[in-house]
């Protein structure tokens, strides 16, 4: 869409150009006789812009003829350029103001949102797999052409420095859920990890990091997970040769093209799961789920959790089943749903 409009923008320009040629070799070989092509130039130039200063020479009958013609269409097609040039750039202007007076308005009122901090390449996954999810969130980066060449449904492109407060809290780090901050340096994501727990101390955040000294680095500034990219790497790779079933459930299982998945259910306080056994909630008979863990109040988790469990406001459950049944359980969760 966007190299039609160049294509459409340069031609208008060049339109008024073709004009002059058309008329100048119009006039040159009716008239010809004493008519230099610097004459035939000039009477096309004032003919097209209407200045009224007369004729160049006396014009024949033909020539005359050739100048109503030429008039009109020409003052029809250089109407139209104008329009077309006026168009390509009022609306350009026009449409990248709206874009960003409707961005700046989104940003201003979300909340419950995960801001995301750079978007290189583990960047691109992580607003991925938010977009797939229906998860709103905000990318912070400071490549412009990166983000205008990712289009997102659920997700606000923000240009700026992510190690700015100024930017964060523009990005709605006070009313945020979470951040997520994978960029290449260590010192770049510790520096976001303190702001962010300065500016939102409920937030939970993730960090990435390089160096197996940043971990501890960015736990002690307030990062609640660090994810270490080749540590992650380097396991998976030996669960493949040592345990490959396991690790191929466990990567089946974290994806979005398979119908089972694992899944975390929040129990909120008013749930029609509250106080209830957790053989009482039947969700492997109605649902066909398998709790794999509850992590309790105080989280420490419950492995292969008994039948007699309580379930209570606050508890997690893991588990395993049926994207769409999963659902439904998560919506029991909620209060009065059932």
């Amino acid at each position: 869409m966007r190299l039609r409009a160049h294509w459409r923008l340069w031609f208008a320009l060049s339109i008024p150009f073709m004009l002059l040629v058309v008329g100048m070799c119009g006039y040159k070989w009716i008239e010809a006789g004493e008519w230099t092509w610097l004459d035939a130039l000039y009477m096309s130039a004032i003919t097209l812009t209407t200045v009224g200063y007369g004729e160049t020479r006396p014009l024949s009958d033909n020539g005359r003829i050739f100048t109503i013609f030429f008039l009109f269409g020409g003052v029809f097609t250089m109407f139209y350029t104008a329009t077309e040039i006026i168009r390509s750039v009022v609306g350009g202007q026009l449409q990248s103001y709206l874009g960003r007076q409707r961005m700046e308005r989104t940003l201003a009122h979300i909340k419950d949102h995960v801001i995301v901090c750079g978007l290189g390449r583990m960047g691109k996954l992580v607003c991925h797999d938010f977009e797939r999810q229906d998860v709103p969130f905000v990318v912070i980066d400071n490549d412009t052409e990166s983000l205008n060449d990712t289009k997102y449904v659920h997700g606000i492109p923000l240009h700026g420095d992510a190690t700015s407060d100024e930017v964060l809290l523009h990005a709605g780090v006070a009313r945020a859920r979470a951040l997520i901050t994978v960029l290449p340096s260590d010192a770049d994501n510790l520096y976001i990890t303190l702001s962010a727990r300065v500016l939102n101390e409920k937030i939970s955040i993730v960090a990435r990091a390089e160096e197996e000294g940043a971990i501890v680095k960015l736990k002690r500034v307030g990062a609640n997970h660090v994810v270490s990219p080749y540590a992650i790497g380097g396991h998976r790779a030996s669960q493949a040769v040592l345990k490959p079933s396991v690790g191929h459930f466990l990567e089946m299982a974290g994806s979005n093209d398979v119908d089972y998945i694992v899944e975390e259910v929040l129990i909120e306080d008013g749930s029609m799961l509250c106080g209830k056994a957790l053989k009482e909630s039947r969700l492997h008979e109605d649902f066909s789920i398998v709790v794999l863990t509850i992590k309790n109040l105080t989280g420490d988790m419950v492995f292969n959790p008994q039948g007699d469990s309580i379930l209570e406001a606050g508890h997690i459950l893991i588990v395993v089943g049926h994207r769409s049944k999963l659902k439904e359980v998560k919506r029991l969760g909620r209060p009065d749903e059932k």
